[in-house]
């Protein structure tokens, strides 16, 4: 199968092309110039793997959480782009593709017995968060959630992931919400703190979710914003968008 994966819930651009197993990717950090980007390098992924839109059988991006803006210009691109190619559309968790792609950059880590913790900066003092299998990254053990850093440590101790009087957590950790005191303190086993979430990613995880029959129209695709409508009016007020 042949998939198409875009993301850009962060500060990076990338576009990925799913093909049989193989994936090639364009990836650049660009974190205010996406909507310039990102058309010509789906025009680039899709040239260099010499498959056009039509011959494209679903297409993959991230739902969140992440950037409001980045997520925004994502979803709307994969809209556009299926709804003119009438083709599906896989919504993928970012945090299961940040997991992802820590685990595909440090494969040591497949061969541990404990779980990878994904952490995105979600301002306001708080992060969004998942918590995922390391030999199997695209497999939740947690719903993805948005909490203040002491708060995730909470929830950590309640489910018994972690204990209070260990020195070195069972966790693996990735994300730059790993810079917070409260997660830092944690002192997990590894830390990909410069972990970036990548289309490569979430197509690998896309064709997972296509085998399970996981698919919606372009029309019903939603992002997964986590905060509410109302924190999310709240923080208009506070910091307009650019």
């Amino acid at each position: 199968m042949k998939i198409l994966a875009i993301d850009t819930t962060s500060g990076a651009c990338s576009v990925a092309l799913y093909d049989h197993g193989a994936v090639r990717e364009a990836f650049v950090r660009a974190e205010r110039d996406h909507t310039r980007r990102l058309l010509p390098m789906v025009e680039q992924v899709l040239a260099e793997g010499q498959c056009s839109l039509s011959q494209i059988d679903t297409m993959a991006v991230s739902k969140g959480p992440g950037s409001f803006t980045g997520l925004r210009i994502a979803i709307s691109c994969v809209q556009g782009l299926a709804f003119s190619a009438d083709k599906p559309v896989v919504p993928v968790s970012s945090l299961a593709a940040l997991a992802c792609g820590a685990v595909r950059e440090n494969p040591q880590w497949a061969a541990e017995s404990v779980p990878v913790l994904a952490a995105l900066d979600a301002r306001m003092q708080e992060v969004y968060w998942g918590l995922y299998d390391a030999s199997s990254p695209g497999k939740p053990l947690v719903d993805d959630q948005v909490s203040a850093p002491d708060q995730v440590v909470s929830t950590l101790l309640a489910e018994q992931y972690i204990v209070e009087s260990e020195p070195c957590a069972p966790l693996l950790g990735a994300g730059p919400g790993w810079k917070y005191t409260p997660l830092a303190e944690l002192n997990p086993r590894a830390l990909a703190l410069d972990a970036a979430i990548h289309a490569q990613d979430i197509a690998v995880l896309a064709a997972d979710l296509w085998g399970t029959g996981v698919q919606v129209s372009a029309e019903a695709l939603e992002p997964a914003y986590l905060r509410n409508e109302i924190t999310w009016k709240k923080r208009e007020r506070i910091r307009p968008l650019k």
